[in-house]
Order: C-alpha cells, then structure tokens, then sequence
C-alpha cells in the first residue's frame, strides 16, 4: 500500500539514469586512456604502444563495468516485478 505523501518517479527515470551510467562507464575510461597514452607515448618514445594499450584496458574495463552495471539494473527490475504481485 502506497503512502499518501510519497512521490512515484516516473516510468523512464530508472532507464533514463542506467543510460546516463552506462554511458559514462564507457566515456570515462576512453577518454583517460586516449590523453594519458598520449602523453606517455610522447614522453617515453614509444608511439603507438603505451596509447594502444591503454586504450584495449579501457574497453576491457568499460565491458566489465557494462556487465556490472546490466546485472544489477536487471535485478532492480526483477525485484521490482515480483514486489509487484
């Protein structure tokens, strides 16, 4: 039973903040990969290698907090679902 007071977000507020995670989890990562390998690769000399490696751990690491983040959003969902009946 719902309290009298208590405000019901709406429908697409859980998908619209998952997106916005989502989308972070893979920009972040990238980003500070691109910079920082470049800055290395020019300071040690090594061009392309510091800023390709770097940039493959990013996106592993970008696939694993997906992976987390899908996991539990889909949780959320499921019990929301069974709160529900």
């Amino acid at each position: 039973m719902e309290k009298e007071n208590e405000i019901i977000p709406p429908w697409w507020r859980d998908g619209l903040v998952n997106f916005a995670k989502v989308s972070a989890s893979i920009a972040i990562p990238i980003i500070i990969a691109l910079y920082l390998g470049k800055y290395l690769d020019n300071h040690f000399g090594t061009t392309p290698w510091i800023f390709l490696g770097l940039t493959a751990l990013a996106f592993i690491i970008s696939l694993i907090s997906i992976y987390v983040s899908m996991a539990k959003y889909i949780k959320d969902l499921e019990e929301k679902e069974k709160n529900k009946q």
